[in-house]
């Protein structure tokens, strides 16, 4: 870009790259490990590389260091520092100089000087010009590509004389720690057991005689359809196709049997670019596939042959997958194309997260509207041939709560009428919602401990607190359902049906079918049939279910939103430009602080999940591309108004849900769950 686009002069050229440079150091040196040494990049040392990605080529000064050693009969290391930083060379004197005003830099003079000669003889058809320049540096071109012409001309002629595949291979080469350098600071970043197993040591030493221990970090499509190819690193021992080993999945825990299997490895394979090259076994510190695993992995997982090894740290990724889309094939036909190519991207990609709602609807959750769009032309073009599918908007799940306790018992009559069961419904506080979520509050839990608590922290009634009859939804869900009834007959006998009831209530809540959050649902009084045949499960659900309702709906219900946590690193000048963006889209800012040593400000706010889409690229437009966001899921918040009431959220946001979901867009009315007394 500098040369054809921006028309920079060489020395403003120049400064641009010190300045990109000494940000990347900046980044490097926030985040640097000492065990690791020093890992800022220079481009004397060789650690940088000069590249034009879209036209494919590349250079890094050693590479021009060598075209110039011979002929000032210096070695190639002193040729490369004189070619960056404060050096000037005085041709006329054949003299290298410090910096004056004739003197030209010279990074200048050697490095961008030829290249943007080629540049002007390419783009301007000075045909006969360039190729005595491709003579002179011994390029030999096909006749064809001669014929070429503009920017076609320039890409081939750039590709021949700076390949960007020489440039990156030999930064690698030459720059990148070996396996067994790099086992000493790795193993105890990586291995999750005791730092003087045999496997750690093996993965310390770089040890090919050790137990097998292999990292697979990513399934690549192969080429039978359906089938993966476990990519991984070996880490300690040599891996051998034939052999029986143990494979960890990502919830394996040592000594336990879940996520374990003892399977053999078919087959070991070379990735060599697109070809896969078989091979007998392959040591410690390669990157190798493995055929015949793919059932057993998902994502990712350790592989080892020791009965006593503890699995390799899984990937940790610093966002979660929070944004929606719902996928349907436009060919019914095509369904079962859908299934198989969503089960191949979740292989693929790990941090996408596929699940089918309880309405039938294919959903794929990734981490933003980047991240989504990729996996979606992956899944389009790569894993269903290119059928076409029926996308959705990003959509938001929201739960749906109460922030009043009932002022008076409902009551529903059974479809039979000799039953009538009556109810309220009462919002069970943040803390102890949260306390459920983190598992500190559960089912299993002994009764009359749990009892304890919620009457000792919570101010329960003690007799009540002892009374939980279930968790809802799915088991372990943020809501109760608690007998307050004194002396009834025949109470157990409907517990189960109530707790049926209970849990289709919680998983669609009356509002908008969404999951509840926070209610805790009572039974006052029961009055029942005295003969059991009259009160059976399809008299006592469907009673259950719509006093529910019912108490929800007079408890003044609340809609929930997900929110955010973004976390936003910026320089000073773009403060102004993430406040802005911020307000447009109910964000609040809770903590802003400077980075130590740096120009960053790191700030951090709450953003609602549906105010998020589009808020990257807003954020970069409204900051010229200097902040950078990172958004992660933090907490559920009330979304301000009634649902109830006319307005915004009831006429819009509510009314879009229920028409997704295929319901009546209005919410129905009481009288339809609440009977009279």
């Amino acid at each position: 870009r500098g040369f054809l686009e921006l028309q920079l002069d060489p020395e403003s050229m120049y400064t641009q790259f010190v300045k990109h440079v000494e940000n990347v150091n900046v980044i490097i040196s926030t985040y640097k490990d000492e065990s690791m040494g020093d890992l800022q990049v220079y481009p004397e040392k060789g650690t940088v590389s000069f590249s034009a990605g879209l036209h494919g080529w590349a250079f890094t000064l050693p590479i021009f260091a060598r075209m110039y050693a011979k002929k000032f009969g210096v070695s190639e290391a002193k040729m490369t520092e004189r070619l960056w930083g404060e050096n000037y060379f005085v041709p006329a004197e054949k003299k290298w100089k410090g910096a004056g005003e004739t003197n030209e830099r010279a990074f200048n003079m050697f490095v961008l000087d030829p290249i943007s000669k080629i540049f002007s003889a390419a783009m301007n058809d000075q045909n006969e010009k360039l190729q005595k320049m491709l003579g002179a540096l011994n390029i030999k071109m096909k006749k064809d590509d001669l014929e070429l012409k503009g920017k076609a001309l320039l890409k081939r002629t750039m590709q021949n004389w700076l390949p960007a595949h020489k440039a990156l291979l030999e930064m690698m080469i030459c720059n990148l720690p070996s396996p067994a350098a790099a086992g000493k600071y790795r193993c105890e970043l990586l291995y999750t057991g005791p730092m003087d197993d045999a496997c750690a040591t093996g993965i310390r030493n770089c040890d090919p005689a050790a137990p097998l221990m292999l990292y697979v970090s990513k399934m690549v499509p192969s080429v039978d359809k359906g089938r993966f190819i476990a990519f991984g690193r070996v880490f300690s021992g040599t891996v051998t196709a034939g052999v029986k080993v143990r494979i960890m999945g990502p919830n394996y825990v040592a000594g336990k049997k879940e996520d374990l299997y003892v399977k053999s490895i078919q087959r070991v394979v070379l990735m060599m670019g697109r070809k896969q090259e078989p091979v007998e076994s392959c040591p410690v510190g390669n990157t190798c596939g493995l055929i015949g695993v793919d059932q057993f992995i998902v994502k990712t997982g350790t592989i080892s042959s020791d009965d006593d090894a503890f699995p390799m740290k899984d990937m940790k990724f610093s966002v979660s997958p929070v944004v929606r889309c719902a996928v349907e094939p436009k060919n019914p036909q095509d369904l079962p194309k859908l299934v198989e190519g969503l089960k191949r991207l979740a292989k693929s990609d790990p941090m996408v997260v596929i699940c089918i709602e309880e309405s039938g609807e294919h959903i794929v959750a990734g981490a933003g509207e980047l991240h989504m769009e990729i996996c979606l032309k992956d899944l389009q073009d790569d894993f269903m041939n290119g059928a076409p599918l029926k996308i959705s908007e990003p959509v938001v799940s929201y739960r749906e709560t109460v922030i009043e306790t009932t002022a008076e018992e409902c009551m529903s009559k059974s479809p039979n009428k000799h039953n009538r069961l009556y109810f309220k419904a009462f919002p069970l506080g943040d803390e102890l919602t949260l306390k459920i979520d983190a598992g500190d509050i559960t089912p299993r839990d002994d009764v009359k401990i749990r009892g304890r608590i919620l009457a000792d922290e919570f101010g329960w009634d003690i007799d009540v607190a002892r009374k939980i009859w279930a968790f809802g939804p799915d088991i372990t869900g943020p809501n109760l359902m608690v007998d307050e009834t004194k002396a009834v007959q025949y109470l157990s006998e409907i517990k189960d049906s109530v707790n049926a009831g209970f849990n289709w209530v919680t998983k669609e809540g009356v509002i908008c079918e969404e999951n509840l959050r926070g209610i805790g649902f009572a039974i006052l009084d029961v009055t029942m049939h005295a003969d059991a045949i009259h009160r059976g499960g399809g008299q006592i659900i469907p009673t259950a279910r719509r006093v529910m309702y019912a108490a929800e709906m007079i408890s003044s219900p609340r809609l929930m939103e997900p929110v955010f946590l973004v976390e936003i690193q910026c320089p000073e000048q773009a403060m102004g430009g993430i406040y802005s963006c911020l307000n447009r889209r109910r964000g609040q800012v809770f903590e802003e602080n400077q980075r130590p040593g740096t120009p960053l400000y790191n700030v951090k706010a709450y953003l609602p999940v549906a105010e998020s889409f589009g808020f990257d690229t807003d954020l970069r437009a409204q900051t010229s591309g200097q902040a950078f966001p990172q958004c992660v899921f933090d907490h559920w918040q009330l979304v301000p108004g009634d649902p109830l009431a006319e307005g915004k959220l009831r006429d819009e946001v509510i009314a879009n849900i229920r028409k997704r979901k295929g319901i009546s867009a209005e919410i129905p009315p009481l009288d339809r769950f609440k009977d009279k007394l």
